[in-house]
């Protein structure tokens, strides 16, 4: 699935370590970000926001990798980021087995889990310097944080934790659903594998397909997000071609 690549390395690219992780940062993430941004008012605070939101949620993943002994790198690009597995790591105290359909599952919400992780952080520090907040539901049904007071600091600051609160949380819960490649998708396979070992595989991807129609549908009349929209449509599409190619 082309979106969910690894892009090949540029001369432009920003390298880093955390915790001994090698990350990568594509010059299209920063593009991509500023897009998605533009209308906001506060471009600089997003960029900042949606680049430490989605290196969060993928030292999420390689943590847990790291858990089970297996090490991988980071790389962000221009359709969010993707943490991949390397060489499993033999002995000292880590599994030195390929992972089980259980662990590959506990991956996978590893990264969103960090992402409500942080969000938990910033709503706790909020309420522990006095300010306040509400949970609205989007939906009805989607229960999303809103900062309502802070007794410090400008606007920029408010600015900041409204979408630190919105990133890991709404984005977070959007990548629970189980359109596949998404982490929801993964965890819907493993868990569909394990319950029917022969038909698990063909019916997750009857999950993704109908999963993600519905959301771009929503996406495009209740959110007017066209990008969402193409999104979701466009991993529905994949996971179709998937179904019609390999079943």
């Amino acid at each position: 699935m082309f979106l969910f690549q690894s892009p090949p390395p540029t001369r432009f690219d920003l390298n880093f370590s955390l915790f001994e992780i090698p990350v990568r940062v594509h010059p299209m993430f920063w593009f991509l970000a500023a897009l998605l941004g533009f209308g906001s008012g506060q471009v600089l605070i997003w960029v900042f926001v949606v680049f430490f939101s989605i290196l969060i949620h993928e030292m999420g993943h390689a943590l847990a990798f790291r858990r089970y002994g297996q090490d991988s790198h980071i790389v962000l690009h221009f359709a969010g980021g993707l943490t991949i597995p390397e060489s499993l790591r033999w002995g000292g105290g880590y599994a030195s087995v390929s992972l089980s359909a259980n662990q590959q599952i506990f991956i996978s919400l590893a990264g969103p889990f960090a992402g409500f992780v942080l969000a938990g952080l910033v709503v706790g520090g909020v309420i522990f310097s006095g300010g306040e907040i509400a949970v609205n539901l989007l939906f009805g049904i989607i229960p999303i944080p809103q900062l309502t007071f802070l007794p410090f600091g400008n606007n920029a600051v408010q600015v900041l934790i409204v979408m630190l609160l919105w990133v890991n949380v709404f984005w977070g819960l959007i990548n629970l659903l189980p359109v596949f490649p998404l982490d929801g998708g993964q965890v819907a396979r493993n868990f569909l594998i394990q319950l029917d070992p022969l038909d698990g595989a063909r019916k997750s991807l009857w999950l993704s397909t109908i999963t993600g129609g519905v959301v771009a549908v929503a996406a495009f009349v209740l959110l007017g997000s066209f990008y969402m929209a193409f999104l979701f449509g466009l991993l529905a599409f994949q996971s179709y071609q998937a179904l019609s190619g390999r079943f």
